[in-house]
């Protein structure tokens, strides 16, 4: 695999192979789920899984949005009902904000993340910093298992004590690193600030955040070949970048050759046709965990013309912005019902709104408050709560009744993905 130029052949297969052995397996994975998964015993109570055999049959099945994952959840502990064994015979149980929990596998390479790895340039025995947080959430985890699987040696950093991480990189000499876009540059910064040595990381593979193009310029004048990856606690690895001859990525990224991926008009559960934008839709094989047509509520367009690389699967133009107001920073989801709950703690705010910024090459997140008279301490107050509620540190601004538009925005995403 050292020299290979694929990670298997599956990536440069044919198309109708691939739809055939895909659709094939479908049937038994919708059986599946209906027997032993409860809520899908009611979702697909009229549906007859052998007759889903192509994708005009997979439109006609009802979506499950993300959101809806956790009332299901609240309404029928632990897990919604959309586990379809036992959680006990889960590998891990992970949480989410929402808060959302989710299962992971047993089997090292449950989320497929080995495949993005190797488009990135990671090979066998490489050591790869993890930055991605261990702690509840799945992002550590998923990259760890992907990376073992790949046989690459993990150094399991986390988030937080950068300190000790770049002790640990200069020691251990990593030559890949994955984590949040941001993070990279963090280290890189104050590796160069302190005298220490992070010369060792050549490839990267970032994810839980756009990964802006002055950013991986950056990167790449710094030595470090910066690619990302689409993927989602409930999926795992969606899709990913592929290197052009250059060194640079192609356009778009290539859908894993594991799930079935549709973009449908925001809304609807109505497949569109390539060039298109409309919401994410994804349906996975796991037999722990399954999703059937899981609405991301991410906002992606197909590609039609094959990757550049040779890889011959469906690409999508990358993460386009939301179909909900829903936002992602630093890697974790800031949801609309999180800011109300924010703004429910302090009666004397008549209106919020979450504005979500970059400033330098870090995301950030400014809470703008409406009140017919602040109060000493309530902006402190304020932003003390919304730490609380979304784990993530923000400003907040009070203002008079009528500084903000009446527009329906809670969350108001100004961060600029061109």
């Amino acid at each position: 695999m050292a020299d290979a130029q694929y990670f298997d052949a599956l990536e440069t297969r044919g198309c109708e192979a691939r739809e055939a052995t895909l659709f094939a397996a479908l049937p038994a994975q919708l059986a599946h789920a209906k027997a032993h998964a409860p809520a899908y015993a009611e979702s697909l109570a009229a549906v007859d899984p052998a007759a889903v055999t192509d994708r005009a049959a997979l439109a006609k099945l009802p979506l499950l949005r993300k959101g809806a994952i956790h009332a299901l959840q609240q309404a029928a502990p632990p897990l919604g009902g959309l586990n379809a064994k036992p959680a006990g015979e889960a590998g891990r149980i992970f949480s989410s904000p929402g808060p959302i929990y989710e299962l992971g596998g047993r089997d090292s390479g449950y989320c497929r993340l080995a495949r993005a790895l190797f488009a990135a340039g990671f090979r066998p025995g490489m050591i790869v910093h993890n930055s991605f947080a261990y702690h509840l959430t799945p992002g550590g985890w998923i990259l760890d298992a992907g990376a073992r699987a790949l046989g690459c040696a993990v150094i399991p950093a986390g988030s937080g004590n950068s300190e000790q991480q770049l002790d640990a990189i200069q020691q251990l000499r990593p030559e890949g690193f994955a984590g949040t876009p941001d993070f990279l540059k963090i280290l890189l910064d104050k590796g160069q600030a302190s005298g220490h040595d992070l010369s060792s990381i050549r490839h990267a593979l970032v994810s839980g955040g756009a990964l802006f193009p002055s950013l991986r310029q950056e990167y790449t004048e710094r030595g470090v070949a910066c690619f990302q990856c689409y993927a989602t606690a409930e999926i795992g690895l969606i899709a990913y970048e592929t290197a052009a001859p250059e060194g640079g990525p192609n356009p778009g990224m290539v859908v894993d050759e594991e799930v079935i991926l549709e973009i449908v008009r925001p809304g609807t559960g109505n497949p569109l046709p390539p060039g298109e934008v409309g919401e994410v839709v994804v349906t996975n094989f796991s037999p722990v965990y399954p999703m059937v047509r899981l609405a991301t509520g991410d906002l992606s367009a197909l590609v039609a013309e094959p990757s550049p690389c040779g890889r011959t699967n469906l690409r999508i133009e990358g993460w386009m912005g939301r179909a909900d107001q829903t936002a992602k920073i630093k890697g974790m989801f800031v949801r609309p019902e999180q800011i109300a709950a924010v703004l429910a703690r302090h009666p004397e705010v008549l209106k919020g709104r979450l504005e979500v910024v970059r400033e330098g090459q870090q995301d950030a997140m400014v809470l703008h408050c409406e009140v017919v008279a602040a109060a000493e301490g309530l902006e402190s107050a304020l932003a003390e709560s919304l730490t609380q509620v979304t784990k993530l540190k923000g400003k907040v601004v009070v203002a008079g009744v009528g500084s903000l538009a009446n527009d329906g925005k809670v969350i108001d995403d100004r961060r600029d993905y061109s």
